[in-house]
């Protein structure tokens, strides 16, 4: 990407976060989902692979069923970005009231236990109001860590944005994050992850709905190496501006086998929660990237 695609980028993302805001809320929703159904009409490469993705999700769905769940993919990713753009200007009272998620008892419990609790998410729903809700409800910061974007001014701000919610935000910078991580969870810190995709070549691979794909070994490790409770955890939306999930039970560690197996096995446990999560509410999926091993060695062919 050039300096010029850049600048352009970077300044439609600010110009988001400035308008997007101040718009009423009940505009702010007809409008993401216009610029949704405009993209999805457009069938570009992201919508593809969106339907791409959800054809392994929902293996029975004909062409037009996977067409209206990809356009209500499409809203549903939109919505994410029109509630973020949104989100520091929102008041905190509305977070307890609007986020809901089942037996979030688990995660209390967890964080009452100062074992420190990692927390695994997929692409579902909006995680960033669900650790906004975290952050104002439960009362309790926590770490993340988030891709490095191009322009560099563009990562910087959604540092800022995170961070103006109540996050500390580290750079996936090739590990280097994790003895950061290790330190929160050693000091009874709680750490959330979006862990459905693997930006690295350290992945483990695991089953997920039937083929092989590549997720992080970091929520497995630091869980081995701190004594952290790992948690998944799976997000949907409902009626605007509701949010629901469910906290997940425990992702134990093995008590046997090599710190490679119990990695392994602790992520395919992992997967299994994401799976299912996702095939209860798959328009709430935004993977609109390759994901599977099969579709990542096509595009290398």
């Amino acid at each position: 990407m050039g300096k010029a695609q850049d600048k352009l980028v970077d300044g439609l993302y600010g110009l988001g976060w400035a308008g997007v805001k101040r718009l009423p809320e009940p505009v702010a929703v007809a409008l993401g989902r216009r610029i949704a159904d405009y993209a999805w009409k457009r069938r570009g490469k992201s919508v593809l692979r969106l339907e791409s993705n959800l054809a392994r999700v929902v293996p029975g769905a004909g062409p037009e069923q996977l067409r209206e769940l990809s356009r209500a993919g499409m809203r549903s990713y939109m919505r994410y970005w029109m509630e973020s753009f949104r989100l520091p200007t929102m008041a905190k009272e509305r977070f307890g009231a609007d986020v809901q998620l089942k037996d979030d008892h688990i995660l209390r419990e967890a964080l009452a236990s100062g074992r420190g609790v990692v927390v695994a998410l997929p692409h579902l729903a909006n995680w960033d109001l669900a650790g906004a809700w975290a952050t104002s409800h439960i009362g309790v910061p926590f770490t993340t860590v988030a891709e490095r974007l191009k322009p560099e001014t563009l990562f910087d701000r959604f540092v800022a944005y995170r961070e103006s919610l109540g996050m500390e935000v580290l750079a996936h910078n090739g590990g280097s994050a994790f003895g950061t991580l290790a330190r929160r969870l050693r000091s009874g810190g709680l750490v959330c992850l979006v862990a459905d995709r693997d930006l690295s070549a350290s992945g483990v691979v695991v089953d997920f709905f039937g083929s092989a794909a590549r997720m992080p070994a970091g929520p497995a490790l630091l869980a081995q190496q701190t004594g952290a409770v790992l948690l998944p955890a799976t997000l949907y939306y409902g009626a605007t501006p509701k949010m629901y999930g469910r906290i997940h039970p425990e992702v134990e560690v093995p008590k046997t086998g090599t710190r490679a197996e119990k990695t392994s096995v602790m992520t395919q446990s992992v997967a299994d929660a994401f799976a299912t999560g996702i095939a209860e509410h798959p328009q709430d999926w935004h993977m609109l990237q390759r994901l599977w091993l099969d579709d990542l060695e096509e595009r290398a062919q």
